[in-house]
């Protein structure tokens, strides 16, 4: 049993970056798809559907390579079970300076650093992705 789903989810999206797959499964949640939807809004992933198998949804993720060479280079895990950490939207940091994402969990649902700091509100900082 995993404790931490978004780690677990971050953990297969590296691995499979890592090991050059093109297609990737992962067990799905309202999380899980929001997160996934952020990569494809950003230009991370190709595509994704969601499989129902067994009454089990699951997340179907094509990844994305550029001259063989992966598409996200890092996936960094920010807020922990353990250790959760908020920032408002004047203290959101710049990833790679401005060329990499955070993702941020708010009021208004997940979002991008850059928009949360447009909206002028703060949240929960996921992960970052570059």
């Amino acid at each position: 049993m995993n404790t931490d789903p978004i780690a677990d989810f971050l953990t297969r999206i590296r691995n499979a970056c890592f090991a050059k797959h093109l297609l990737l499964s992962i067990p799905s949640s309202k999380l899980k798809k929001k997160l996934t939807y952020v990569l494809l809004e950003n230009g991370y992933i190709l595509d994704y559907k969601i499989e129902k198998k067994n009454n089990k949804e699951i997340i179907k993720i094509a990844l994305k390579y550029y001259k063989k060479i992966s598409v996200i280079q890092k996936i960094i895990r920010i807020s922990k079970p353990g250790l959760r950490k908020y920032s408002k939207y004047k203290n959101i940091p710049r990833v790679l300076n401005g060329l990499g994402i955070a993702i941020i969990s708010t009021s208004k649902g997940l979002i991008t650093d850059k928009i949360a700091r447009k909206k002028k509100i703060g949240g929960e900082i996921i992960c970052f992705i570059y």
